[in-house]
């Protein structure tokens, strides 16, 4: 039972459908003939899916086993196409690093730049090794930040005596590490798919946009271009 309103909906073929209310989603999966499955909960809003469940709980199992049997994996983990991420969003891709290394998968996480942000790229490698020290109690970093195009990426292993020693606090804690992969990965690609929907309908509005008229060169001489992109940054 989904019980948030409004929700982000992906069609049956994967198209993103926006954001609509549910009983709006639910009514289009009757119609449908399928069913409305919720495959990022904790996103705000949440993002659902029209799809066949059954068939879905049937691929899921089929990752699953396929994941138990080929070994390690590189996994992505994208924190969005610009550096002013939530940090409660930032947060839920920590803890699904964390799932994929204590899980034996190398994980890699990757910080997209917008615009004029290319220019404080050290915000960026801060998350980044942030987000390094706050998975240093089950990871290693295997490859440091590094800008590739308009985004940064870091690379880090599961270190085996680390994650024996963490799996052992839990037990001791009367707790246990989430272990559903499949349903993980199905989130992270949706996840991922958003993203990548935002940015395509974030570049198509630019496009769209009326070309400003250039400044004269008092106008020009009258802006501060440091001023312009902290601005830009903190959301002015």
């Amino acid at each position: 039972m989904i019980r948030l309103s409004p929700i982000r909906l992906i069609g049956e073929d994967g198209e993103q459908l926006g954001v609509v209310e549910t009983p709006d989603a639910m009514r289009m999966a009757q119609q449908a003939g399928l069913d409305l499955v919720e495959v990022v909960p904790d996103s705000r809003p949440p993002v659902c899916k029209i799809m066949d469940y059954g068939k879905y709980k049937y691929e899921l199992s089929k990752r699953e086993n396929k994941s138990k049997s080929s070994g390690a994996e590189m996994k992505e983990i994208r924190l969005g196409r610009s550096v002013k991420i939530d940090p409660h969003d930032v947060q839920i891709r920590v803890d699904q690093a964390r799932r994929f290394l204590i899980s034996g998968h190398k994980v890699s996480i990757t910080q997209r730049f917008r615009g004029r942000e290319m220019m404080h790229k050290e915000l960026g490698e801060e998350r980044l090794f942030q987000i390094c020290q706050d998975l240093s109690d089950v990871a290693k970093i295997e490859m440091a930040p590094r800008t590739a195009g308009r985004s940064i990426s870091v690379v880090l292993g599961p270190d085996k005596a680390k994650i024996e020693s963490y799996k052992a606090k839990l037990e001791r804690e009367g707790k246990q590490a989430e272990e559903d992969l499949a349903k993980l990965e199905e989130e992270v690609a949706a996840q991922n798919a958003a993203i990548d929907a935002q940015e395509t309908a974030e570049d198509h509005a630019e496009d769209s946009k009326p070309k400003k008229k250039s400044k004269g060169p008092k106008d020009d001489r009258a802006s501060n271009p440091v001023d312009d992109e902290i601005a830009d940054l903190l959301g002015g």
